[in-house]
């Protein structure tokens, strides 16, 4: 008993002079950037996803669960470019983390480090869900992942110096891993370079730019919102004189107005995974492109 005693002051005496480091707590908005956050961060970091992959972010609920996990949060990773305005000005303020708030180094705004797509030349909401911004769907153009991997790595050296030479050398590793993987999507992917596609919503087209695809056109009259029978009647007429190689929508849209225009038009429906759990094989970063890449690539044969 004596011994055991004895055992226990010397480990609780080593455990005050060298306590343990607490993981980096990291809130992230989205799944990607969740998927992110671990390849940078490993072990040292605690990572919870507002977003689930199935779910519109657009459109999310800001529940006392995701204030209870903003409360606690070192860093809350999101994709900003008005993406999340709907729910996440809530959260912050209501979370009370004086860490997380707008402009403070704990507010990590992803879309902050890539040049945009589609930003309007004027702001008209009768145009639908524009965002002044841009397109804040950037995550779907590899490249730009490896923009927001190096800014984010040192985003969490700032906040957590105790481990920012870990957070280097993962984002090093990362991003020598990254670059190879994206020579060897670009070089698959050269087949289908100007292929033809009608997308459900604009949440694909950085993927579009990246590979050289054409959109001939959206399942949404507007950004935003819903399909309408008119809308898709009228795009059932152009793609009698315009053909697409496939309907493509992401896992997280309803599929029925894609069934309905593919039973009609004779184009085949195509779903993506979007984003990291969108599919069983979109596990990761890596394997979002890889699914993405396969799916493309046997419709387009």
């Amino acid at each position: 008993m004596k011994c055991s005693l004895k055992t226990m002051i010397v480990l609780a005496a080593l455990l005050a002079a060298h306590p343990v480091a607490a993981a980096l707590n990291i809130f992230a908005c989205e799944p990607e950037w969740g998927a992110l956050a671990k390849e940078l961060g490993g072990d040292k970091v605690s990572v919870y996803t507002a977003v689930g992959p199935l779910q519109d972010p657009h459109h999310i609920e800001a529940r006392p669960s995701l204030i209870a996990r903003a409360r606690s949060a070192d860093l809350v990773v999101c994709t900003g470019a008005e993406l999340e305005v709907g729910w996440l000005p809530l959260v912050r303020t209501q979370s009370g983390n004086a860490k997380i708030q707008s402009g403070q180094a704990g507010d990590f705004e992803a879309a902050r480090h890539i040049v945009p797509l589609e930003v309007p030349q004027r702001l008209d909401r009768a145009q639908g869900d524009v965002h002044a911004a841009g397109n804040p769907h950037i995550h779907l153009d590899p490249r730009n992942i490896a923009k927001v991997a190096t800014a984010l790595a040192q985003r969490m050296a700032q906040i957590d110096s105790a481990e920012a030479e870990n957070y280097r050398t993962r984002a090093k590793a990362f991003l020598e891993r990254w670059q190879q993987a994206i020579a060897r999507w670009e070089k698959q992917a050269a087949r289908i370079k100007g292929m033809s596609v009608v997308v459900h919503h604009k949440d694909m087209s950085y993927l579009i730019h990246w590979l050289g695809m054409r959109e001939v056109g959206a399942l949404e009259p507007k950004p935003g919102l819903p399909p309408t029978t008119a809308h898709l009647s009228e795009l059932l007429a152009r793609l009698a004189k315009e053909s697409a190689v496939a309907i493509i929508r992401s896992a997280y849209s309803d599929p029925r107005a894609s069934v309905w225009l593919s039973e009609r038009a004779m184009v085949p429906a195509l779903l993506l995974p979007y984003t990291v759990g969108g599919t069983d094989k979109a596990q990761d970063l890596f394997g979002l492109f890889d699914d993405t890449l396969a799916r493309l690539l046997a419709i387009g044969k």
